[in-house]
Parts: C-alpha cells; structure tokens; sequence
C-alpha cells in the first residue's frame, strides 16, 4: 500500500484546505440559521414571487424557516458544488500528473504492475473524499446540538450521502478521464463539474429541459425531492453510477495498456 500512502500524503494539503473552507461555509450557514429564521416568513413570500431564479434552487418547494430546508439549500449549494470541484480536480490529476511530473517512468520501473497503481490511486482518491466528507458531516452535527436546534437527521444524513454519492462519481469519472490524457488539466475537471451543475440549474428552471436530469449526477442531490420523498432517486443515482464506472473501467483498461512517455 506505499503508493496509497503516499498519495494520501502528497494530497494532504489540499485535502486540509478544502476541507477547512468547506467546514466554516457550511458552519457559518447552521450558525446564523437561528437569527435568521425570524425573518424567514417574508423571504419565503419573496422568494417564491421570483420565478425562474426560486426553481432553480427548489426554493419555492422549501420552508426556509426549517433548519433541514435551510440547510439543504444554502449548505447543499456549498457541498454540492465545492466537493465536486474538490473531487474533479483529485481525480482529473491522479494518473495524468505522473507524466506531466515525468515520475511516471521512476514509478512503474519499480516491481509493481500498472494495476496495482490504478487500484491504489483509486483507493487514496475515494479515501481523500470519504475523508472530507466524515469531517463536515461530524462538524456540522455538533454545530447543530450546541446551538440547540431542531433537525431532521435521517434527511440530513440522506442528503450527504447524496453528496457523497456525487463526489465519488465525478471524482472517478475524471479518474477514467485522467488515463486518457499526458497533461493533468484542473480546468477540464472543474469545467465538467461545472457544466453538470448548470445542466441541473436549467432542469428545474423549465419543464421543457427536464429531459437534461439524465446527463448530470446534480440531479438526485436536490433538498427538496430528499425532503420530501424521505429518499434518494434511485433512478438517477443508478444512472450515474453506471455511468461512472464506464468511464472509470475504460480508463482502467486504456492506462494498462498505454504507452507512458
């Protein structure tokens, strides 16, 4: 497991950052939750006269004046998108960055196959993720029982699993990507989480672009289906999931057999 450990340890840094950005965003939202749910009744009238901008973000489906609904708005929108650009860009330089480093050729000249660093990167890749995500889930928690306030944590735990769910599939999607490529490229990671995203935004704007629901994983991570339903959509979730792990074996079989420079 040595390059498991050193991907661990070569990726800590970032792991910390983000980490850390996305703990304190998604603690200053729980925190103010108590002061602001006392004007929560006039923006609910505000929001829900303001059309496309309200769907978009399912607020006209929520009660801001509700911890969870809160939550799953302004938190989601950090989570959501900040851990799949976290995810995008790990997973987009795992394998492409050892040509671009040219330590590809000190690697593999060691006695260990090309498998056996696919699966390790892999591994240190899900791990970073599931990491990052332990930590916001068990800060958030203790945030919300020190300030005393009523959630619903079934749905709170459904959400971030959603969350999870997404960072696990973007990052091995741009995982499968990075095999393909001899430069690692952030942009390309970030401008495919990016573009996912909108897909989602421009769903629930109109009906008649419902149909893009199918091309982005954004899609079963929306608060106020969670919410409502009390579960994931397991339509959506096996889409991408599928998908994923598409990408993620052509990747595979394409870096067993490429020709590292």
């Amino acid at each position: 497991m040595t390059i498991f450990f050193h991907e661990l340890k070569r990726n800590k840094v970032s792991l910390l950052i983000w980490t850390t950005v996305i703990v304190l965003f998604v603690l200053m939202i729980v925190v103010i939750f108590p002061e602001m749910k006392k004007e929560m009744a006039n923006l609910n009238e505000l929001f829900s006269s303001m059309g496309g901008f309200t769907a978009a973000f399912s607020m006209d489906r929520l009660n801001l004046g509700v911890l969870i609904d809160f939550y799953s708005i302004e938190a989601g929108t950090v989570l959501c998108l900040g851990g799949a650009f976290y995810a995008a860009m790990i997973g987009i330089s795992s394998l492409a960055k050892e040509e671009k480093d040219h330590t590809a050729d000190f690697l593999l000249s060691h006695p260990v196959n090309r498998q056996k660093v696919i699966i390790e990167k892999l591994l240190a890749m899900m791990t970073l993720i599931i990491i990052m995500n332990v930590i916001v889930v068990v800060t958030t928690a203790l945030t919300v029982l020190i300030i005393n306030e009523t959630i619903d944590w079934k749905i709170f735990l459904l959400l971030h699993l959603s969350y999870l769910l997404l960072q696990l599939e973007i990052g091995s999607i741009c995982f499968g990507i990075s095999a393909f490529l001899r430069r690692d490229s952030i942009g390309l990671g970030l401008g495919l989480a990016t573009a996912l995203y909108f897909f989602n935004m421009v769903a629930n704007i109109t009906e008649k672009a419902e149909f893009l629901k199918y091309f982005t994983p954004f899609a079963y991570t929306e608060g106020a289906d969670i919410i409502t339903s009390g579960n994931l959509d397991i339509k959506y979730s096996l889409i991408w999931l599928t998908i994923s792990l598409v990408i993620l074996i052509s990747g595979i079989i394409k870096y067993r057999s490429k020709d590292i420079l």
